[in-house]
């Protein structure tokens, strides 16, 4: 129904913190208060703000479902609300990339708008978020979801008479920040590598979505970045690349230096598409678009002329990252993708700023590593490595 008008109840949470987790979100009709759709999923072990996210991330994906224009989104986690709505930073780089993804959706409503709301109001979401904790444990959730039957028959709650919302002792991370090495058998390992050499590469022009295929030298870039990371890592999950066949003519390539292992390509790391800009050098671009070019290098929230913002890159980052993490718990993963997303990701677990992606510089076939833990915590262990590519 165009112009629909909903509401998003959303939660999650995980038992233990980090521990058995799950999210529950509920969209109604905002006039009638009637259920229009229910989301719950159970996802491993992971943090409560993890957990909150995703509950927001599925309840807006149900929402853009049921053709809805504008959303009031309702959670009992002061920090979503506040963070998503702008008045809070988001400290844990953790979290970042599951507000990116979030983000992103928020793009596709006409408007959007967050009000904190207390648990009891929010029973509905928090009965369906119990079932799916109680799945995760390998519990029996009956008693949630009787629960949840009955929110769904409950009146909407009226926001304008909330109480006023207790401050939460911290906005960062459920990780403690330690000095203390964490077990590296928990993490989610990521290699991290950006294509090899390409026509586009080494004359300096901007290469986004057009198919340039990898030089003579990026070839041998592969070759030797193949036997690098079979050098460093004992086991590898998969090989994950860009569509496009810079990345996966690499991905390949390392797949066979690794005994075969699968190649899945994964649409969301694609390179950002810079539009008019796609084969002209950055003097051209100079050039022709000072304005747009100063505009562009200013803000991230600027596109190219046809072309995308770094944001909306990043969210489609966001969800590639949100993906592996659930698809790979705990495994090493390659991914081969280019300039821009290999930024983003690494921008995003450093908790740098977005001037970060103007100032690091990432050779072809450069590789950084990357660890992930459930509850959120990063470790980056190597930026643009490229001890391998010696004498190519």
């Amino acid at each position: 129904m165009p112009g629909r008008k909903v509401v998003v109840e959303a939660d999650g949470g995980a038992r233990g913190n980090p521990g058995p987790a799950g999210y529950g979100a509920v969209v109604r009709d905002a006039d009638s208060g009637e259920v229009l759709a229910e989301r719950s999923e159970s996802i491993g072990v992971a943090t409560n703000n993890v957990a909150e996210y995703r509950g927001l991330i599925a309840g807006l994906e149900a929402a853009r479902e049921v053709g809805a224009a504008g959303v009031e989104v309702r959670m009992d986690s002061k920090l979503v609300v506040e963070q998503m709505a702008g008045r809070w930073q988001i400290k844990n780089p953790g979290l970042r990339p599951l507000a990116a993804q979030a983000a992103g959706l928020v793009r596709r409503f006409d408007s959007v708008a967050y009000t904190w709301i207390p648990r009891e109001r929010n029973r509905h979401a928090d009965a369906l978020a119990n079932a799916a904790m109680d799945l995760a444990a390998g519990k029996v959730p009956a008693v949630a979801r009787d629960s949840a039957a009955e929110a769904a028959s409950a009146p909407l709650a009226d926001p304008s008479g909330r109480a006023e919302a207790h401050e939460v002792a911290a906005q960062g991370s459920t990780a403690k920040s330690s000095w203390e090495p964490r077990p590296a058998e928990t993490a989610t390992r990521l290699l991290l590598l950006r294509h090899g050499e390409t026509e586009y590469t080494a004359k300096g022009r901007y290469s986004g979505r057009g198919d340039v295929p990898l030089s003579d030298r990026g070839l041998a870039q592969a070759g030797a970045t193949a036997r690098r990371v079979a050098g460093l890592v004992d086991s590898v999950a998969a090989v994950v690349s860009s569509p496009l066949s810079r990345c996966t003519a690499m991905a390949g390539i390392v797949a066979g230096g690794l005994g075969g292992v699968p190649v899945v390509v994964e649409p969301d790391l694609i390179e950002c598409d810079f539009g008019d800009w796609e084969g002209r050098t950055f003097a051209e671009v100079r050039e022709r678009w000072p304005a747009e070019l100063d505009a562009w290098l200013a803000s991230p929230t600027v596109a190219p002329p046809g072309g995308e913002s770094f944001v909306d890159v990043g969210a489609r980052v966001g969800r590639a990252m949100a993906k592996l993490l659930a698809d790979y718990p705990g495994e090493t993963v390659v991914v081969v993708s280019h300039v821009s997303p290999v930024k983003i990701a690494l921008r995003d677990a450093l908790a740098a700023t977005d001037a970060f992606l103007h100032r690091l510089y990432l050779d072809p076939a450069g590789l950084s590593l990357l660890d992930i833990w459930p509850d959120g915590g990063m470790a980056v262990r190597t930026v643009n490595d490229t001890a391998h590519l010696t004498g190519i």
